[in-house]
């Protein structure tokens, strides 16, 4: 009987020697790629990012400036005062570049629809907007900023996600100001 369980201990000895001698040169293999790396020198951390500068309040609006790869970007914005149905707060931006001027974009707190439209009614312009992810731009910065410059309030209606019509209504009161002196800090070239 102890026939039919009869192990050969030489062929045991050989298997764990075997899987003990894979195991070994797998842990090493891991390991390599760590020690290696302790080696190193430690990275540089990346330039971080310029800080916005306040160039002032004017009223509802905010303006500042900041540096993106060197040059001075300058920009007023308000956030939205409302939104129907509530789905957070939607910012309104105004941005000087020397390469870009009267850039108008809207960040809303969630994905518009693809191929959405914004239209953001001032007094009696209605001014179209295109969509991309959560922003909206101005198809025509310089007529955004003339209408900006005489109302009081912009509405921006734009579809929602789940077919809503979505409403963010956005303060103009300081924005003349706010303009002013970002164009001031970023005059065109």
């Amino acid at each position: 009987m102890w026939r039919l369980f009869r192990i050969d201990d030489s062929r045991i000895c050989a298997r764990m020697l075997i899987r003990l001698l894979c195991l070994s040169v797998l842990s090493v293999l891991l390991a390599a790629p760590q020690a290696r790396a302790q080696n190193q020198p430690p990275k540089k951390p990346a330039a971080p990012a310029s800080a916005p500068k306040s160039i002032g309040k004017f009223d509802d609006w905010t303006a500042a400036t900041h540096q993106e790869s060197g040059q001075t970007v300058c920009y007023a914005f308000v956030r939205g005062q409302t939104t129907t149905p509530n789905r957070g707060v939607a910012v309104l931006t105004v941005t000087q570049r020397t390469a870009g001027r009267d850039a108008v974009a809207m960040a809303a707190p969630s994905a518009f629809p693809a191929n959405a439209s914004v239209t953001v009614q001032v007094d009696q312009a209605g001014l179209e907007f295109y969509t991309s992810g959560t922003n909206a731009f101005a198809r025509d910065g310089k007529a955004v900023v003339a209408a900006f410059n005489k109302g009081s309030r912009a509405i921006a209606r734009s579809p929602g996600m789940k077919n809503e019509s979505v409403t963010d209504t956005f303060s103009l009161k300081g924005f003349s100001a706010a303009y002013a002196a970002i164009v001031k800090a970023c005059p065109p070239k």
